[in-house]
Protein backbone atom coordinates (compact mmCIF):
# COMPACT_ATOMS: atom_id res chain seq x y z
CA UNK A 1 0.00 0.00 0.00
CA UNK A 2 2.81 2.45 1.26
CA UNK A 3 4.39 1.26 -2.45
CA UNK A 4 1.57 2.23 -4.38
CA UNK A 5 1.03 6.01 -2.45
CA UNK A 6 4.93 6.46 -3.35
CA UNK A 7 4.21 5.41 -7.08
CA UNK A 8 0.86 8.02 -7.09
CA UNK A 9 2.84 10.72 -5.42
CA UNK A 10 5.69 10.07 -7.86
CA UNK A 11 2.70 10.00 -11.01
CA UNK A 12 1.46 13.30 -9.75
CA UNK A 13 4.80 14.62 -9.34
CA UNK A 14 5.43 13.96 -13.05
CA UNK A 15 1.87 15.25 -14.01
CA UNK A 16 2.36 17.68 -12.04
CA UNK A 17 5.98 18.88 -13.61
CA UNK A 18 4.56 17.98 -17.33
CA UNK A 19 1.90 20.29 -16.60
CA UNK A 20 3.64 23.17 -15.77
CA UNK A 21 5.96 21.97 -18.47
CA UNK A 22 3.24 22.06 -21.01
CA UNK A 23 2.41 25.28 -19.68
CA UNK A 24 5.54 26.94 -20.16
CA UNK A 25 5.64 25.12 -23.99
CA UNK A 26 2.28 26.63 -24.76
CA UNK A 27 3.19 30.13 -23.09
CA UNK A 28 6.52 29.83 -25.01
CA UNK A 29 4.08 28.77 -28.41
CA UNK A 30 2.02 31.90 -28.27
CA UNK A 31 4.77 34.22 -28.25
CA UNK A 32 6.07 33.18 -31.14
CA UNK A 33 3.24 32.84 -33.23
CA UNK A 34 2.31 36.13 -31.76
CA UNK A 35 5.83 37.19 -32.70
CA UNK A 36 5.67 35.79 -36.05
CA UNK A 37 2.38 37.47 -36.82
CA UNK A 38 3.84 40.63 -35.20
CA UNK A 39 6.36 40.47 -38.05
CA UNK A 40 3.67 39.07 -40.77
CA UNK A 41 1.91 42.62 -40.14
CA UNK A 42 4.81 44.68 -40.30
CA UNK A 43 5.53 43.19 -43.41
CA UNK A 44 2.24 43.40 -44.96
CA UNK A 45 2.39 46.88 -44.00
CA UNK A 46 5.57 47.65 -46.02
CA UNK A 47 4.32 45.94 -48.72
CA UNK A 48 1.44 47.92 -49.35
CA UNK A 49 2.65 51.22 -48.36
CA UNK A 50 4.01 53.33 -50.99
CA UNK A 51 7.47 54.72 -49.51
CA UNK A 52 8.25 58.31 -50.55
CA UNK A 53 11.60 58.43 -49.70
CA UNK A 54 11.64 62.49 -48.29
CA UNK A 55 15.24 63.75 -49.67
CA UNK A 56 15.17 66.74 -47.24
CA UNK A 57 16.42 69.16 -49.90
CA UNK A 58 16.18 72.46 -47.43
CA UNK A 59 13.89 74.24 -49.31
CA UNK A 60 11.28 76.53 -47.02
CA UNK A 61 8.73 76.83 -50.20
CA UNK A 62 7.65 72.82 -49.43
CA UNK A 63 6.01 71.45 -46.67
CA UNK A 64 7.24 67.85 -45.39
CA UNK A 65 5.10 64.84 -47.03
CA UNK A 66 2.09 63.58 -45.18
CA UNK A 67 1.72 60.73 -47.63
CA UNK A 68 0.30 60.26 -51.03
CA UNK A 69 -2.68 62.73 -50.58
CA UNK A 70 -1.26 65.95 -49.23
CA UNK A 71 -3.97 68.43 -48.82
CA UNK A 72 -2.91 71.51 -47.60
CA UNK A 73 -4.97 73.45 -49.30
CA UNK A 74 -8.08 71.75 -47.12
CA UNK A 75 -9.85 71.02 -50.55
CA UNK A 76 -10.99 67.88 -50.15
CA UNK A 77 -12.85 66.33 -47.27
CA UNK A 78 -12.05 63.15 -45.69
CA UNK A 79 -13.82 60.58 -48.20
CA UNK A 80 -12.41 62.29 -50.51
CA UNK A 81 -8.91 61.66 -49.48
CA UNK A 82 -9.46 58.42 -48.75
CA UNK A 83 -11.25 57.42 -51.91
CA UNK A 84 -8.13 59.23 -54.16
CA UNK A 85 -5.95 58.03 -51.71
CA UNK A 86 -7.05 54.34 -52.74
CA UNK A 87 -6.83 54.72 -56.27
CA UNK A 88 -2.86 56.32 -55.97
CA UNK A 89 -2.00 53.22 -53.54
CA UNK A 90 -3.49 50.12 -55.11
CA UNK A 91 -1.98 51.44 -58.66
CA UNK A 92 1.17 52.16 -56.80
CA UNK A 93 1.04 48.50 -55.57
CA UNK A 94 0.50 47.03 -59.06
CA UNK A 95 2.78 49.59 -61.00
CA UNK A 96 5.56 51.00 -58.81
CA UNK A 97 4.47 54.34 -60.63
CA UNK A 98 4.07 56.86 -57.34
CA UNK A 99 1.50 60.04 -57.81
CA UNK A 100 1.12 62.43 -55.28
CA UNK A 101 -1.30 64.91 -55.24
CA UNK A 102 -0.84 68.26 -53.34
CA UNK A 103 -3.05 71.43 -52.18
CA UNK A 104 -1.76 74.23 -51.52
CA UNK A 105 -2.82 78.09 -50.46
CA UNK A 106 0.70 79.55 -52.36
CA UNK A 107 3.20 78.87 -54.33
CA UNK A 108 5.52 81.64 -53.21
CA UNK A 109 8.40 82.22 -53.31
CA UNK A 110 7.93 80.21 -56.75
CA UNK A 111 6.22 82.29 -59.73
CA UNK A 112 5.73 79.19 -61.75
CA UNK A 113 3.11 76.41 -60.43
CA UNK A 114 4.94 74.32 -62.88
CA UNK A 115 8.48 74.41 -61.47
CA UNK A 116 6.98 74.18 -57.85
CA UNK A 117 5.81 70.98 -58.77
CA UNK A 118 9.11 69.82 -60.33
CA UNK A 119 10.98 70.74 -57.88
CA UNK A 120 8.54 69.62 -54.74
CA UNK A 121 8.10 66.03 -56.64
CA UNK A 122 12.64 66.01 -56.86
CA UNK A 123 12.60 67.81 -53.34
CA UNK A 124 9.75 64.82 -51.68
CA UNK A 125 11.64 61.78 -53.98
CA UNK A 126 8.51 61.14 -55.75
CA UNK A 127 9.05 58.14 -58.01
CA UNK A 128 11.33 55.20 -57.49
CA UNK A 129 15.14 56.03 -57.93
CA UNK A 130 15.92 53.55 -60.62
CA UNK A 131 12.51 54.53 -62.79
CA UNK A 132 12.05 58.20 -61.94
CA UNK A 133 8.59 57.35 -62.65
CA UNK A 134 7.35 59.64 -60.18
CA UNK A 135 4.31 61.88 -61.03
CA UNK A 136 3.33 65.19 -58.54
CA UNK A 137 0.32 67.20 -59.00
CA UNK A 138 0.21 70.56 -57.63
CA UNK A 139 -3.46 72.62 -56.90
CA UNK A 140 -3.27 75.93 -55.60
CA UNK A 141 -6.97 77.11 -55.48
CA UNK A 142 -6.01 80.95 -54.42
CA UNK A 143 -4.39 80.90 -57.22
CA UNK A 144 -6.36 79.19 -59.62
CA UNK A 145 -3.35 77.02 -60.81
CA UNK A 146 -2.83 73.71 -61.82
CA UNK A 147 1.30 71.60 -62.50
CA UNK A 148 1.64 68.43 -63.12
CA UNK A 149 5.49 67.44 -63.12
CA UNK A 150 6.34 64.15 -64.16
CA UNK A 151 9.81 62.33 -63.64
CA UNK A 152 12.23 61.66 -66.97
CA UNK A 153 11.06 57.97 -66.78
CA UNK A 154 7.33 58.87 -66.45
CA UNK A 155 7.90 62.05 -69.00
CA UNK A 156 8.67 59.52 -71.98
CA UNK A 157 4.86 58.39 -72.08
CA UNK A 158 3.33 61.29 -70.44
CA UNK A 159 4.68 64.08 -71.96
CA UNK A 160 4.05 68.01 -71.10
CA UNK A 161 1.19 67.85 -74.27
CA UNK A 162 -0.83 65.01 -72.77
CA UNK A 163 -0.51 66.56 -69.34
CA UNK A 164 -1.90 69.59 -70.83
CA UNK A 165 -4.37 68.11 -72.53
CA UNK A 166 -5.95 66.30 -69.35
CA UNK A 167 -5.39 69.41 -67.37
CA UNK A 168 -7.76 71.64 -70.35
CA UNK A 169 -9.67 68.70 -70.99
CA UNK A 170 -10.75 67.01 -67.27
CA UNK A 171 -9.53 69.00 -64.71
CA UNK A 172 -10.47 72.72 -66.12
CA UNK A 173 -13.58 72.01 -66.67
CA UNK A 174 -14.53 70.60 -63.33
CA UNK A 175 -12.77 73.44 -61.69
CA UNK A 176 -14.81 76.36 -63.29
CA UNK A 177 -17.69 74.53 -61.41
CA UNK A 178 -16.13 74.63 -57.92
CA UNK A 179 -16.02 70.94 -58.24
CA UNK A 180 -11.94 70.36 -57.12
CA UNK A 181 -12.51 66.86 -55.84
CA UNK A 182 -13.87 65.79 -59.27
CA UNK A 183 -11.79 67.31 -61.41
CA UNK A 184 -8.17 65.97 -59.93
CA UNK A 185 -9.81 62.50 -59.54
CA UNK A 186 -10.99 62.87 -63.21
CA UNK A 187 -7.23 63.68 -64.30
CA UNK A 188 -5.61 61.49 -62.06
CA UNK A 189 -7.95 58.27 -64.09
CA UNK A 190 -7.17 60.30 -67.24
CA UNK A 191 -3.23 60.00 -66.38
CA UNK A 192 -3.41 56.60 -66.02
CA UNK A 193 -5.69 55.66 -68.44
CA UNK A 194 -2.49 57.32 -70.88
CA UNK A 195 0.03 55.83 -68.48
CA UNK A 196 -0.59 52.12 -69.49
Amino acid sequence: MKKEKNKLKLLMSVLYKMKISTKIVLIFLALNVCSCKGNAQDTETKKSTPKYEYLGIENSAFPKPIGIINDYGQVFTESQQAELSKILHDYDMETTRQVVVVTIDSIKPYQNIQKYATNLGQSWGVGTAEKNNGLTIVLCKPCREIGIATGTGTELILTDQICKEIIDEKMIPEFKNEAFYAGIKSGVLQLIKKWE
